[in-house]
């Protein structure tokens, strides 16, 4: 307990530092927004770049974990667009916003450090190959939704070439693309220009946990009950549920495939969430999910690896 403690609890330290910024008066919010953009437009698209080339995809690639993450995160992914817009009526922005909360975790801030100490040094692979689900896979397919919603009215075609034209300009997904080429290629980056990409990609985790708690002071949690609590609820209970399962209908899985699952998928959601789910209104919802997840993940991380020892998949 005292382990996991000692991980998150910096997290929380640092939203708590961005929300005593923002009670205090320290940081308008105008100089939080421009923390996010800062986050959004050059330390997360540089952290991506950083995941994807920093381990050659040849010593990574795992194709059996690739598809029972990836199986999981999938059905994770279209039951939260399906409670968001079957169920309760939600526009496909939010509800594309709702289920991306619920399918990627935190995988390099909460779920890596989590695997370190139950697992070893292979927690580093299992790290590369859930951000390749997570960000060749679902982040691309949550915007591309949100995107395509904002098209109401136009024909098939305008909203195809209007959503390409506007994801062409996300930096997340640039970033995405500039990795895969380098990862693709083999190519490195220049010494100077790959040593400032490592120091913006560090900067991503404690700028966008900062941003957090700045997002989190004079929040109004009154009618967010309900997305919030399904957010939450499928990111730490079924999204990992439904990995289990993947893996599970797989023949002979490997234990130590799935114990590393597990610890990564009971993770909260990425911690950028927020700055996603503002771009489409979702902001105020998104934050206090995050907030919410990363508390309860605590308990919840602290039962999965309990459960993983008692089923033999982690040393006692």
């Amino acid at each position: 307990m005292l382990e996991i403690l000692a991980i998150t609890l910096p997290i929380f330290l640092l939203i708590g530092a961005g929300f005593t910024a923002a009670r205090t008066g320290l940081l308008s919010r105008d100089n939080m927004q421009g923390v996010g953009t800062f986050v959004m437009y050059l330390a997360l698209p540089s952290l991506i770049i950083r995941a994807l080339t920093d381990h050659p995809l040849a010593e990574v690639f795992n194709p059996t974990y690739l598809l029972a993450y990836g199986l999981g995160s999938l059905a994770t992914f279209l039951l939260g667009l399906a409670l968001s817009m079957g169920l309760r009526g939600k526009r496909l922005d939010a509800s594309a916003i709702h289920a991306l909360g619920m399918s990627a975790s935190n995988s390099g801030f909460i779920g890596y450090p989590v695997a370190l100490m139950a697992i070893g040094p292979p927690a580093a692979i299992f790290m590369a190959l859930n951000m390749v689900v997570e960000t060749l896979f679902i982040i691309p397919m949550a915007l591309t939704l949100a995107e395509a919603s904002r098209q109401n009215g136009n024909g098939i075609g305008q909203v195809a070439r209007q959503t390409l034209a506007r994801l062409t300009r996300n930096p997340v997904l640039i970033g995405l693309l500039i990795g895969m080429l380098l990862a693709l290629s083999g190519l490195r980056l220049p010494g100077p220009l790959a040593k400032a990409v490592d120091m913006l990609a560090d900067a991503a985790g404690p700028a966008a946990l900062f941003t957090i708690g700045g997002m989190l002071h004079g929040l109004k949690v009154r009618g967010m009950a309900m997305d919030v609590g399904q957010v939450v609820l499928g990111k730490l209970l079924l999204h990992p549920l439904f990995v289990l399962v993947a893996f599970l209908l797989l023949p002979d899985p490997d234990p130590m495939l799935i114990a590393g699952a597990m610890l990564f998928a009971c993770a909260p959601m990425i911690s950028v969430y927020p700055l996603f789910g503002k771009q489409y209104g979702q902001g105020d919802t998104s934050a206090a999910g995050l907030m919410v997840s990363t508390l309860a993940s605590f308990l919840t991380i602290s039962l999965v690896i309990w459960l993983l020892t008692q089923f033999g998949l982690l040393p006692v």
